[in-house]
């Protein structure tokens, strides 16, 4: 089976700073593109962060400057570090696991809940 696990999130003031963990087991992790997306009430859910398998990263402008996108393959995680929160930024953020071939799916985590707040 294929599972994508997040962690991480959390209760934050503005300002502050998480790093959230994708964790994959069940996929040959080297060879997927992992995003990071989230998706906050009442709002279409949003790519965040992309990194390839050759590590080439690409940021949504709202983030671009703050968030920092990485990936352990020895681990099969993928990183999400988020510094300078704003309350914007609340939503339940998830990573996708995308091989990007026409005979593979895609893979979701089930979500985490980042809240930044006073």
């Amino acid at each position: 089976q294929v599972q994508l696990v997040e962690s991480g999130g959390g209760l934050v003031q503005p300002g502050g700073s998480l790093r959230l963990s994708c964790a994959a087991s069940g996929i040959i992790f080297s060879l997927y593109r992992m995003d990071w997306y989230r998706q906050a009430p009442g709002k279409q859910r949003e790519l965040v962060a992309t990194i390839t398998y050759d590590g080439s990263t690409n940021y949504a402008d709202s983030v671009k400057g703050r968030f920092t996108i990485s990936r352990d393959n020895l681990k099969n995680t993928v990183y999400l570090q988020m510094n300078s929160l704003k309350p914007e930024d609340t939503a339940v953020y998830y990573c996708k696991a995308d091989r990007d071939r026409s005979y593979s799916r895609d893979y979701w985590g089930q979500g985490t809940q980042v809240t930044v707040s006073s």
